[in-house]
Order: C-alpha cells, then structure tokens, then sequence
C-alpha cells in the first residue's frame, strides 16, 4: 500500500508502471526475484518506453527477458541498457557482449570496502556464536 502523504513528503510522484516506462529517461529495477516479477520488462514494456531511455537492471536477471531486450537495442527501441545480472549468469548471451549499447558487468553489489568488511564482522560474530553453543543470528538453515 502506498501512503500518499509519505510520498508527498518525499517528492515522490505515485504512477502506474505504464506512465513510469513512457515518461522515464531511465528505468533503473531494484525488485526481489519471484514468479511475480520473471519477465516483467519484456517486449510489450520496450515498446511504451521513450526511444531515448535507458534500462538498468541491477537486482535479478530474469526480471527482463533478455531475447526481448537484445531485440530492443538492436533496433534502437530504447537508447541502452545497464546490466550487471543476467537470466543465465554462466551462459551470458553473446549478443549482449556485441551490442554498442550496452553496459555489462558482474554482479558485485557487495563488492565495496564497507560490504566486505561487514560481511567478515558478520562471520566473526557467528563463528563465536556457535563455538559458545549458541545458534548464530545470521544462520541460513
């Protein structure tokens, strides 16, 4: 649920997805994959979009269909795309790679120095956790 009040108070203009992608110069996607979500950029979105726009995608390859956005840059539907994850991270379309319009780097979102060092603060304090024969709070299963 949105609450409007809140938007407001952050300069947030609230819109439909459809006005999003035709008013957009750049559509950068920060979702959680889930069925919900598994191709909601594909054709039909490319088309709506401004030939000006730009796509970025930094939260789960399967998001947009990748076939239909190969076909989006190369026929200059939209003006490019930024892309550090892909629907097969190990088999990377090679169309992408060839595309002057595009933008492709491994997905390293906790690559910084701040990540790291947390992460490494995270592991410390389980591995003591456990050895003191407690669960640890950061356990996966």
């Amino acid at each position: 649920n949105l609450n409007l009040s809140h938007a407001n108070e952050l300069g947030v203009l609230p819109m439909s997805k459809e006005d999003l992608l035709k008013n957009s110069d750049i559509i950068s996607i920060h979702l959680v994959l889930g069925e919900r979500y598994k191709n909601l950029i594909s054709k039909k979105e490319f088309e709506m979009m401004k030939k000006t726009s730009f796509l970025i995608n930094t939260s789960r390859g399967h998001i947009i269909n990748e076939n239909d956005l190969i076909n989006a840059l190369k026929d200059e539907r939209i003006a490019g795309a930024g892309l550090d994850v892909f629907g097969a991270e190990k088999k990377l379309k090679t169309e992408l790679l060839d595309l002057p319009n595009t933008i492709l780097i491994p997905h390293m979102g906790s690559a910084t120095v701040e990540g790291r060092i947390e992460m490494g603060e995270k592991v410390i304090v389980n591995i003591k956790t456990f050895i003191d024969g407690h669960n640890p709070p950061n356990r996966i299963i």
